[in-house]
């Protein structure tokens, strides 16, 4: 039996651009909902359900000449791999993302079977949809076809950021490709809907947010619980 009797597993996704705060959000409700006796499971997408990651870094490497590794405002890489947008490019990731969304289809029903409450997606097959041209009415179309094969997240968050904010807190693109891989988040929201935007906010007002849309998913009431914050401390309760 579960820690809180709950009658089903709730799941969420967590995508936006690079440096959006997605790792802060993720871990904030992880420990809120641990702390109230949730089963927590986390699923990584480029990790635990991406295919190929090996081939794909390796390539973005010795074909287009792009860093490894992820940067840091006190390492920063240029990588070339999503941002690499021709026609060529753009064939290999329509079979690269299909075999994805297979596997995250597999990997979503095992979570479900699982003994968790909550399932964390740290990323999804948004992140992916994100990098295709969708002002492509063939890209639009595939992007809707892929959620055919893909089940929804009881709540898919789409973490806005100022893009010079985001790249100043992990530089690995151009500022100029940021700007336009956020557009396309925002683009792919309408295309198709369904999805929670959180604008671009103080982090406090941030967790708050996405505290308060996950524990009315999970239909229960947890204690005010304080969240650890650089600043301090806030209260996050549903709502």
């Amino acid at each position: 039996m579960r820690g809180n009797q709950l009658p089903r597993t709730v799941c969420v996704s967590f995508s936006g651009i690079d440096g959006a705060g997605k790792s802060t959000q993720i871990d904030a409700l992880r420990s809120a909902t641990e702390q109230a006796g949730m089963r927590v499971l986390q699923i990584r997408f480029w990790d635990d359900v991406a295919q190929l990651t090996g081939l794909r870094e390796t390539s973005g490497h010795k074909l287009f000449k792009g860093d490894k590794g992820i940067g840091s405002p006190e390492r920063p890489i240029n990588r070339r791999d999503k941002n690499v947008r021709t026609w060529p490019m753009a064939c290999v990731r329509l079979f690269l993302y299909t075999i994805d969304a297979l596997a995250a289809r597999r990997a979503f029903r095992r979570a479900l079977r699982s003994a968790a409450d909550l399932v964390i997606f740290d990323r999804y097959v948004f992140d992916e949809l994100a990098n295709l041209d969708l002002g492509n009415p063939f890209m639009r179309w595939y992007s809707k076809a892929i959620m055919f094969l893909v089940p929804r997240p009881d709540v898919a968050y789409i973490l806005d950021a100022d893009p010079v904010q985001a790249r100043a807190r992990k530089p690995e693109y151009p500022l100029e490709f940021i700007h336009v891989n956020r557009q396309s988040y925002l683009d792919l929201s309408r295309v198709l809907g369904g999805m929670t935007i959180i604008p671009p906010m103080p982090l406090e007002d941030v967790k708050r947010e996405v505290l308060g849309l996950a524990l009315n998913k999970l239909a229960i009431a947890i204690p005010p619980v304080e969240l650890s914050t650089a600043e301090g401390t806030i209260e996050g309760a549903a709502s």
